[in-house]
Parts: C-alpha cells; structure tokens; sequence
C-alpha cells in the first residue's frame, strides 16, 4: 500500500512541477515580447510586467488574449532580422535584396535590416 501512495505522490508532484516550469516558461516567453515591442510605451510595459507580478495566471492570459497575434508577428521579424543568413548556393547581394524587399514592405525596421546587411555581408 505505501509503494502506490508514493507512486500517486509522485505521480502529482510531476504534473505540478511540469505545470510550473511551464508557466514560467510562459511569463518569460511573455516579458520578452513586451520588451522586443518597440511600439509599445514604457509605461504600458510597466503596467503589464505589474500586472503579471500581482496576477500572473489572469495577467498572462490577458496578455495573450489581447496581444497573442502581434506575438507571433513580432517573434517572425526578431527571427528573420537575427537569423537570416544567406542559403546555400545564394549570394549575399540577394540576401541584402530580399532584406531590402522586407524594409520596403514594412515587415522589419532599418535597424533590422543593417544587422542582416551585415550578416550577410560576414
């Protein structure tokens, strides 16, 4: 009887440690977006990283509620700024024309593109 009480203990300790981490993982996931949002202001920054603190399982379901799809928009131009590198067999000017062809459309800021100028360049 004491083996399947420890295995049901540990069996919830698992579930609510997995939870835990996971929500961590989610609040991170959560002040790294509202600090990568350039077009966000300080103070609604601050009011949401308050929210977060005093009410986190309401404040980051808020947060992805009401902010959820610029997330993901968001995440796609930090990676094709910080991540874009030539593929194989293409040369750097194309990378710097496909580049250009995202800073004409709006889809990344001219910081952005001078970092993949560079990386492309390098």
């Amino acid at each position: 009887m004491d083996f399947w009480e420890n295995f049901w203990d540990l069996l919830w300790f698992t579930f609510w440690f997995y939870l835990v981490i996971a929500f961590v993982g989610v609040l991170f996931w959560i002040v790294g977006d509202l600090f990568r949002d350039k077009m966000l202001n300080g103070w609604f920054k601050a009011l949401w990283i308050i929210g977060l603190v005093f009410l986190p399982i309401v404040g980051s379901l808020a947060y992805l509620i009401a902010r959820g799809a610029g997330m993901a928009e968001r995440n796609q131009r930090y990676t094709q700024a910080h991540h874009v590198h030539p593929a194989a067999g293409e040369s750097p000017g194309d990378a710097i024309t496909k580049a250009r062809a995202l800073l004409d459309a709006g889809s990344i800021t001219s910081e952005e593109y001078e970092l993949i100028k560079e990386g492309a360049l390098t």
